[in-house]
């Protein structure tokens, strides 16, 4: 359910859509608050705290500030600003009165995927190259959000989905961060592991091959892909042990030793830690799939 709005103001002109999602939606999926577009009619101050949302917007023209987490920002056409709205914030548009564009929206798993998108060096705000893409996103919520299709919210979804990689995307650009240390992008450590990950590595040892120091080789690892070096490696030796298991008729104790993840028993251990089911179990239920 959806409601469209069309106001005009003596302090903004606006169209927006306040939406419902369904119970299914809201207990499972990436689901949509409100979208909507705004025009500033003259300068003012919109404070918010304690929303159970997360709101990203983008200023289309013109000028403003935010304040948020105990800093002020200045925005200015072209910028984006993904936050938190659980945390008091407030947004003011300058004399140059903007036009932005906006989302609110929530999920079962937002805050961890905020968390991420933080601990991946993610800004508050930011200067995007691929403003349009931003924009065009937005717009084809919008345009989701106010049909009838009856299967709209796998839709908003999927397009929630999508800005949330866009961001993603955006949180690990090292190479354009100019008032932060320049941090090493490791896509060449992460395909050695794609290679190599048979043979016995270590932190140790890979610091070392990498004339890195390890710690600062772990946490921007993780910062980059995601997960620590130790759980990357052990998902690609498990991945190639399901290639093997699937597609060839060695033994389980066989392909443990080929993944590198030592005996039979270990490996029957480790498999079904991960995978939830013995390599066996793995082996029988994807016999003459469809």
């Amino acid at each position: 359910m959806d409601h469209t709005s069309y106001f005009h103001g003596d302090l903004v002109s606006s169209n927006r859509i306040l939406y419902t999602p369904s119970i299914f939606a809201r207990t499972c999926l990436l689901h949509l608050q409100e979208i909507g577009c705004l025009q500033a009619q003259q300068p003012h101050m919109s404070r918010r705290a304690n929303l159970p949302s997360y709101l990203f917007f983008l200023v289309l023209s013109g000028s403003g500030t935010l304040e948020y987490n105990g800093t002020l920002y200045n925005l200015y056409a072209g910028d984006c600003v993904f936050l938190d709205c659980k945390k008091p914030y407030a947004h003011k548009t300058s004399k140059e009165l903007w036009r932005l564009k906006w989302a609110h929206f929530y999920g079962p798993n937002m805050n961890n995927l905020y968390d991420k998108y933080i601990e991946r060096g993610g800004h508050t705000c930011f200067h995007p190259e691929n403003f349009q893409h931003y924009v065009l996103l937005l717009d084809s919520l919008y345009e989701i959000a106010s049909s009838p299709n009856y299967v709209r919210d796998m839709h908003i979804f999927e397009k929630i989905a999508s800005l949330l990689t866009l961001l993603m995307e955006e949180s690990w650009h090292p190479e354009r961060r100019k008032h932060a240390p320049k941090r090493q992008n490791l896509q060449h450590i992460k395909e050695y592991l794609d290679v190599h990950y048979a043979e016995k590595i270590s932190l140790d040892s890979l610091a070392e091959r990498f004339y890195m120091n390890k710690f600062y080789l772990s946490r921007i690892f993780k910062e980059q892909f995601g997960v620590s070096v130790n759980s990357y490696l052990l998902q690609t030796k498990i991945t190639h042990a399901k290639h093997m298991l699937r597609f060839t008729d060695k033994t389980v104790e066989n392909i443990g030793l080929e993944c590198g993840i030592g005996d039979g028993n270990y490996f029957i251990k480790v498999f079904k830690k991960v995978e939830g089911i013995t390599p066996g179990q793995f082996r029988k239920s994807w016999v003459n799939p469809l």
